[in-house]
């Protein structure tokens, strides 16, 4: 039954791609399985593939006694020198089982074991294979789906897209092909070994670094990068060699480049960027296609304060936010957007609460403000060397000044507070003007209704003059021509 082995194991090994030693490591451990399920424990047990006859012999150990009190576990020393006329009481030796009393069961558990063993053989050698390309990608064909799982051909092997490694705005059918990056190894597990990603930004720069030469070689370098998956990505590039502009080597002739990617990417937006030393500069050309007036930074928050004409505010944040997000992803700093009216407003505001707490007139102010000292908080948690800094401001006023900063916040006062009250008081005293313009419009529309319709009276009260003068009229004529009349008739007599 269990014959003949050699023709049927280069036949699986061909197959599978599996060498043949694992193949034998793997028949042997299923036939020690099966012996100790169909016999119990029988003591030392161990199977070798005998190549000649293309069988697997399996042996049982047992020590040579002058007694035998366990058949299972002792041989006589009569029958140990049958096998080895040298053996001694004491000594070891393999006892040659019979396999054709294994039965069904236990063949059956062979053929398991065999089959696991088989799949792990597999499994290696597929990680040995691609334990080397982490983070390449891979182009495969897809196959099926499984729970939401994508199950992808790599021709060696089958690899899986995981549901969370998708792009929800993607859509792939059984026959497409698919390009993933290789995100990771699971040895561990029944399923594929291979794990693929739509959604890593790997992909992004993977597919950059294929369809540009210069980044390829070495010449132009992806800094940094950002993406919402299946909906727009940032890249910032540098290049090490002047004469080669960075963001133009990566969109290409007439956009030939980038779009290959975006095609790829399936119509995903993508922003390529200059990267700068500069974090403000930097921070300027993420925020792209905005454009910056001002750019406010606060050190001890890595935060930046973004200022942008009125006009370009939405542009700036992008829908939904995205835009300044993916910027924040690509730069590292926490970025605030706002448009010079908003700003200045709340600059105004923050700086009228520095004049009252501290009793400072506005230049004062102004001057901690912009060195970032924008509410008394911001004194009173800095150390006085930090605050010290402040130019133009003598010494023991600074002194004075972060005592009272300190105080304020002793008192619990809230710069937030009483810029609300402020922001309150605004509104009611432009609620306040706002009625009394409608008041004083309301008057004047009276006073004109009341204009127009004393115009109206007088008109009505003239109207019968003029209709008896339309009816003189004709009787004046009438005595004109009479009287023309009278003096033609004179004139003919005389």
């Amino acid at each position: 039954m269990f014959q003949d082995l050699n023709r049927v194991l280069d036949q699986v090994g061909k197959d599978k791609g599996i060498p043949k030693e694992m193949l034998v490591e793997a028949i042997e451990a299923a036939f020690l399985t099966a012996a100790r399920k169909k016999f119990g424990h029988l003591g030392d047990l161990e199977a070798h593939f005998n190549d000649e006859d293309g069988e697997i012999e399996l042996f049982q150990f047992k020590t040579a006694v002058e007694k035998v009190e366990n058949e299972n576990l002792e041989i006589s020393l009569e029958e140990a020198r049958e096998l080895d006329p040298e053996a001694e009481v004491g000594d070891s030796l393999g006892v040659k089982m019979d396999p054709s009393a294994f039965g069904r069961i236990a063949a059956q558990t062979a053929k398991q074991v065999i089959i696991q063993k088989v799949r792990e053989a597999e499994r290696n050698i597929v990680y040995d294979e691609f334990k080397d390309r982490l983070g390449e990608l891979v182009t495969g064909i897809v196959r099926r789906f499984e729970k939401g799982d994508m199950i992808v051909d790599l021709g060696r092997t089958e690899a899986v897209v995981p549901k969370q490694e998708q792009v929800p705005s993607e859509s792939y059918r059984a026959g497409d092909r698919i390009l993933g990056f290789f995100l990771r190894i699971d040895k561990e597990g029944k399923g594929p070994v291979v794990v693929l990603s739509r959604r890593n930004i790997g992909l992004l720069i993977g597919l950059f670094t294929m369809e540009v030469p210069e980044i390829a070689e070495g010449i132009v370098e992806i800094r940094a990068a950002a993406r919402e998956p299946g909906v727009r990505s940032k890249i910032a590039v540098i290049s090490r060699d002047s004469d080669v502009d960075p963001v133009g080597a990566c969109v290409g002739m007439k956009g030939s480049r980038v779009q290959s990617v975006v095609g790829e990417m399936k119509g995903e937006k993508i922003d390529i960027v200059q990267w700068d030393s500069d974090p403000a500069r930097f921070v300027c050309n993420a925020i792209a296609p905005a454009e910056v007036a001002k750019v406010i930074i606060r050190e001890r928050e890595h935060a930046m304060e973004v200022v942008v004409p009125d006009d370009q505010l939405s542009l700036a944040i992008g829908r939904r936010g995205q835009n300044v997000r993916l910027a924040a992803q690509l730069t590292g700093w926490n970025i605030d957007v706002f448009s010079e009216t908003k700003i200045e407003r709340a600059a105004s505001h923050a700086r009228r609460v520095l004049v009252e707490v501290l009793g400072v007139d506005d230049s004062t102010a102004m001057m901690l403000y912009s060195h970032s000292f924008r509410s008394f908080e911001d004194i009173s948690n800095a150390s006085f060397d930090e605050f010290s800094q402040v130019p133009g401001v003598g010494q023991e006023n600074l002194i004075d000044l972060h005592g009272k900063a300190k105080g304020a916040v002793a008192k619990g006062l809230s710069t937030q507070q009483m810029i609300a009250e402020f922001i309150k008081q605004e509104e009611e005293e432009a609620a306040r003007l706002e009625a009394e313009r409608a008041a004083a419009a309301e008057a004047e529309a009276a006073a004109a209704a009341a204009a127009e319709a004393s115009a109206a009276a007088e008109a009505s009260e003239e109207a019968p003059v003029s209709a008896d003068a339309e009816t003189t009229a004709p009787d004046e004529g009438a005595a004109v021509e009479e009287g023309a009349g009278e003096a033609k008739e004179e004139a003919a007599v005389k």
